[in-house]
């Protein structure tokens, strides 16, 4: 790891990035955040299902989609696995009826709640679901491929569901395995899945993350794709081998909290 732009050996570098690190992964992170919707539930299945959907909307101005995943919780019943596993097709059009977040409306909720039955049949979990390979880019093609199964490759939602076989970063994605993976130990990410190892995640990369990133001398790459997650992960495990994405907090607080 060569110097930062900011003048900082490769061991002042560590220390700055772990410190922040430390600062971000706290408690009062949690309330204006994405998080904050799977720690409303108690139940491990619905935590992780309400941290999917949640993540398929997490773009854009955090209130906003605070108000939207609050709004798909309540049409859930509040209940998101057994309303996911269970719903009809005539009761998911009724409960989202009017739902729009951006470009992620309720057709968009229906493909994909039709596409996640058909992936979990016969009691599968959302953790089986995306442990299909040996490292990040399989499982999520992998998962991608599931929901997708056998709808056209042109589907107009398949671009809300990332796919790095398509380049994408995958940034939602990434984010909600760290929610599931990372052990829950700070409180902040819940811990819930332990068939994966916090050394296999790879970076949540959007605009904050890449451009914090680039200033400190961890990415090259100007394009905030795949090959950039790997290129700034390889970076991050090179400071933490076995919780690289802990880093997350660092980069995030950075540019989104401090406007570095």
């Amino acid at each position: 790891m060569a110097n930062s732009p900011m003048n900082l050996t490769p061991a002042e570098l560590r220390d700055f990035l772990l410190e922040k690190a430390d600062r971000y992964e706290a408690l009062d992170f949690i309330p204006d955040d994405p998080i904050s919707i799977p720690h409303r539930f108690s139940d491990s299945a619905d935590a992780a299902m309400a941290g999917l959907f949640t993540a398929l909307i997490a773009w854009g101005n955090r209130k906003a989609i605070l108000k939207s995943a609050t709004a798909m919780m309540e049409r859930m019943d509040n209940a998101p696995d057994r309303f996911v596993r269970e719903a009809t097709p005539r009761e998911v059009e009724q409960a989202f009826a009017g739902f729009v977040h951006r470009t992620f409306n309720a057709a968009d909720v229906a493909v994909v709640v039709a596409g996640l039955q058909q992936a979990l049949a016969g009691g599968r979990s959302l953790e089986e679901l995306f442990n299909q390979g040996p490292d990040a880019f399989s499982r999520l093609a992998a998962f991608h491929a599931a929901v997708f199964a056998g709808m056209p490759e042109k589907h107009r939602t398949r671009k809300h569901v990332a796919d790095p076989r398509k380049g994408s970063a995958a940034k939602r994605l990434n984010m909600f395995l760290r929610w599931m993976v990372r052990p829950a130990g700070r409180g902040v990410d819940l811990g819930l899945w332990r068939t994966m190892h916090p050394s296999e995640l790879m970076m949540p990369l959007d605009v904050h993350t890449s451009n914090v990133g680039r200033q400190l001398g961890l990415l090259e790459r100007k394009a905030n794709d795949w090959k950039a997650v790997e290129e700034l992960t390889a970076a991050l495990r090179a400071i933490d081998p076995q919780d690289p994405v802990r880093l997350d907090f660092a980069l995030f607080g950075l540019g989104a909290i401090e406007g570095f």
